[in-house]
């Protein structure tokens, strides 16, 4: 195992150096070592030990320890499956035809990044966790700002920067004073420190996962960044603040209330993300505002699992936590391929925006296809994978709200807000799918769009198929699954028999129905001669593609419903007269959080420093004078905390 985990990073480094140099070799070292990565993951995974290291040497003081038990595993097997497929797809996606400097500058990113998400997965001590985490933070700003010659990347990427620091700060924080209360810097279970180290840990790894409001950070940079970046930024490199809060919640104590606090993040997150997605009109912020609900949907899963061992160690418990770990996986296949598909739209048509696009299903089969697919597994639609893992976490609230104790009342609503956030979801990609590949084109570049070549639709394909057979044939990663939820819990080490039992053979038969359904549909169109024609038109002798739905007009009433969350902004201009001149309505949905929380509290501290500046003036009068009332502020309040 060792040797296996050495040579993968060994690969990833020859990456890096030769990105500038040969991308053919660089893309060799990339796939060799993300194979070995995935094989040593799965090696622990599916085996009964864990794997350890600790090294003769020191970094900073302290000496190297890395671990990979299941819990790690289960996150590194996506960051390697994410970040083979975004390499291959990035040689035809970001070219160095196309991309002179930027390319090479992006595989280099690319594979520092896989390194310290490795890295992040496997360091047992603290000062060194930092150190990686931050050497993490910085390679994906690299990769956010490649193409840093338009203002709204470069404004993406220092957003990203700013709330990384903002949650390492925490983290900082967090780990000074757990080595503090232990006396070592070391990592693992511990018992005798306070629980309230837990809320720190849960703001600082949250920046990084994005549940809302720690969202500011991860709409703009996922909507900016290129598409393969976008697709392990939101796949993969989010999960690593999820990861963290996984690990730490098994690690150490939690205040008694922090399962239900992580399920109400979870529903708030599930819902508002999916809210938020819905009134977009840019394709990939409507994806990155899908990952925040995606997020929330992993977080009702540890919370619940977080309840569980507050009350005995539940038996559903081991199926909530199941189900969260389960979505890691399928929500870094089904999310990338999303955005491995938008960024085939933007390649085809040079557009992000919805309401420009249309009828591109026509010329890009293939794309629209895959995408269709990651849409239905997004959704939670059998039988593929993104419906196996919310089942999972439905089974384990239904189980603890039938249990009638004391903490129904937040497993019950957790378990509504979760199907409405499926609900929304359904809504919200059959708008994107709608308006992207079915109608007729709105543009120009719409009209004139080309399917992407077999370097895009390959890895596509692969994660295509990944969804298939996790959907089809989920007692094939029950195992794994269970071998990392004993690992975060020992009590659910021995796991019972695979709930899968029945849920597979049920998917592969509604599979094997709709193939049916669908091969006899064809065949009874293609004998009774299938004839083309436009949709009904209202009486139009003339239908325009303005006749069709907008982005805004489809999302109307879901953007009516929580018009009071999103601070809607409208300009409206009625028509005057019987032959009137125009009129207008435009409809923007501002960035709530950051704009109307984040920023103006930005402001008050800049006019607030700005107004202490008046301060320092020179004159030395005045200084003296401060440190009289200073000295005097202080003297005063030693005398009253000295009266009895």
């Amino acid at each position: 195992m060792s040797g296996a985990l050495v040579f993968s990073a060994l690969c990833l480094l020859a990456a890096m150096g030769t990105s500038a140099g040969s991308a053919r070799a660089s893309f060799a070292f990339t796939m060799a070592g993300t194979l070995v990565g995935l094989l040593a993951a799965l090696g622990v995974l599916l085996g009964p030990d864990d794997w350890e290291w600790t090294g003769a040497f020191l970094v900073g003081g302290e000496r190297m320890h890395l671990r990979l038990d299941g819990v790690g595993a289960i996150f590194l097997v996506p960051v390697c499956v994410i970040g083979a497929a975004g390499a291959a797809y990035a040689r035809a996606y970001w070219p160095d035809s196309d991309f002179p400097g930027a390319a090479a500058r992006g595989r280099a990113w690319w594979n520092a990044l896989i390194l310290c998400m490795g890295l992040v997965l496997t360091i047992s001590n603290g000062l060194h966790f930092l150190i990686a985490w931050e050497a993490f933070a910085l390679c994906g700003y690299f990769l956010i700002t490649l193409d840093n010659r338009r203002p709204e990347v470069r404004k993406a990427g220092w957003l990203y920067l700013a709330s990384s620091h903002a949650g390492t700060l925490a983290l900082m924080a967090f780990f000074t004073l757990l080595a503090a209360h232990t006396g070592t810097w070391e990592l693992g279970p511990v018992r005798d420190v306070p629980p309230a180290l837990f809320w720190l840990a849960l703001f600082g790894f949250g920046m990084k996962a994005g549940f809302f409001p720690c969202h500011i950070w991860l709409p703009s940079a996922h909507a900016n960044a290129p598409s393969h970046v976008s697709a392990v930024m939101s796949g993969v490199a989010i999960k690593m603040g999820v990861y963290g809060i996984v690990r730490f919640g098994g690690w150490l104590p939690v205040p008694a209330e922090a399962g239900q606090v992580v399920i109400g993040l979870g529903a708030a997150s599930a819902v508002l993300g999916i809210a938020f997605a819905m009134a977009q009109n840019d394709l990939k912020r409507l994806l990155a505002y899908c990952s925040v609900e995606n997020i929330g949907v992993i977080l009702i899963g540890l919370g619940a699992a977080q309840m569980a061992r507050t009350h005995g160690n539940a038996a559903w418990g081991q199926l909530a936590i199941a189900g969260a770990l389960l979505h890691v996986w399928n929500h870094a296949l089904f999310k990338s391929l999303l955005f491995f598909g938008a960024g085939s739209v933007l390649h085809a048509t040079g557009t992000r925006e919805m309401s420009r696009l249309g009828g591109l299903g026509r010329a890009m089969p293939w794309t629209a296809g895959l995408f269709a697919l990651g849409a239905a597994a997004v959704c939670g639609l059998p039988p593929l994978n993104g419906f196996v893992g919310e089942w999972l976490i439905y089974l384990g609230l239904f189980d603890a709200a039938t249990t009638r104790a004391g903490f129904a009342w937040a497993v019950l609503p957790a378990a509504i807000l979760l199907a409405s956030a499926g609900a929304l979801a359904l809504a919200a990609f059959i708008k994107a799918g709608g308006m992207i590949f079915l109608g007729a084109a709105r543009t120009k570049p719409a009209a004139q769009a080309h399917e992407c070549g077999a370097g895009m639709l390959a890895p596509m394909g692969v994660l295509a198929a990944a969804c298939a057979v996790i959907g089809l044939a989920p007692g094939l990663v029950w195992p794994a699954i269970a071998r990392a939820a004993g690992s975060w819990n020992p009590a659910w080490a021995h796991a019972e028999k695979s709930p899968f039992a029945t849920l597979g053979p049920a998917q592969a038969a509604l599979a094997a129905l709709a193939a049916a359904a669908g091969f006899l549909l064809w065949k009874k169109s293609r004998a009774n001669g299938l004839r083309r024609g436009l949709t009904w038109d209202c009486g139009y002798r003339s239908p325009a593609p303005r006749m069709q739905y907008t982005s805004g007009s489809f999302a109307g009433i879901v953007a009516g419903w929580f018009f009071r969350t999103f601070g809607s902004e409208r300009k409206f201009r009625r028509p005057h007269g019987p032959f009137p001149e125009g009129s207008i309505l435009l409809e923007r949905i501002p960035e709530t959080v950051l704009e109307r929380w984040v920023e103006p509290a930005g402001a008050a501290i800049t006019r607030l420093s700005h107004a202490a500046l008046s301060l320092q003036h020179g004159r030395l009068q005045a200084y003296i004078l401060y440190l009289v009332v200073g000295l005097a502020a202080v003297g005063a309040l030693v005398f009253l905390e000295g009266k009895p």
